[in-house]
């Protein structure tokens, strides 16, 4: 007989189900360093390769999610609201769904990286993707914080783990803005439209650390409940 994957994660909680949901999307954020690797290197097969790993990812990403939220029982006998963990759910899955988006976006407008651009725009993208795994690590907690009752010295070194994600993605933050300065210091050199297009991915590629940070304030909010 059939049984359910997701159903049987949640069986024992679903705390279980979030964080195998986080794992694949932590899957979707790591193909965008070599994503932006393969364009600096002019290399758009392998960029083409690349967006296809992260669309298929980000599927099964959108695979667990909905069946998380099918089957989430309405009321939970644990320390947590619903409402509190599809919050969680969905912050996670707006990382995989903008990973989606920037390697879309690489695909339909292939794109050259202007050599003022290349160091920094490597730089802020694989900073923005540990800030992502710092997010996952802390998902990996909850199994202890539930033991914990979300209390003790568990909660406190989610806590502590929560200010190093926010020090991190604040780090992100200058990064992108450096980027951006550069960017409009060369644009005169540049495409209109690429200028544009640069903007829009800069912006994504710190949604993914911003997301990332979303996490982590939620489990914040979480454990103060």
């Amino acid at each position: 007989m059939f049984k359910n994957p997701i159903a049987s994660l949640l069986g024992s909680s679903p705390f279980k189900a979030l964080q195998e949901h986080m794992r694949v999307v932590l899957e979707c954020a790591r193909e965008v360093t070599p994503l932006f690797e393969a364009l600096s290197a002019g290399d758009q097969e392998r960029v083409r390769k690349i967006e296809q790993r992260i669309f298929e990812r980000e599927a099964a990403a959108d695979s667990i999610k909905n069946q998380l939220r099918q089957h989430l029982p309405k009321s939970l006998f644990m320390p947590v609201d619903r409402r509190d963990l599809l919050e969680v759910l969905q912050m996670q899955d707006s990382i995989a769904d903008t990973a989606q988006d920037i390697a879309g976006l690489l695909v339909e407008r292939p794109m050259e990286v202007p050599d003022p651009l290349r160091e920094p725009l490597l730089a802020l993208t694989r900073r923005c993707v540990e800030v992502c795994e710092h997010s996952a690590r802390i998902i990996e907690e909850l199994d202890e914080l539930l033991e914990m009752g979300f209390r003790g010295r568990e909660a406190d070194q989610v806590e502590t783990m929560v200010d190093e994600l926010n020090r991190l993605e604040d780090e992100t933050d200058e990064l992108g803005l450096r980027l951006v300065r550069s960017l409009f210091a060369h644009e005169d050199k540049m495409n209109p439209v690429s200028v544009v297009m640069w903007y829009q991915l800069i912006n994504w590629i710190g949604d993914l650390a911003d997301y990332a940070e979303k996490v982590g304030d939620r489990l914040r909010l979480l454990i103060a409940r």
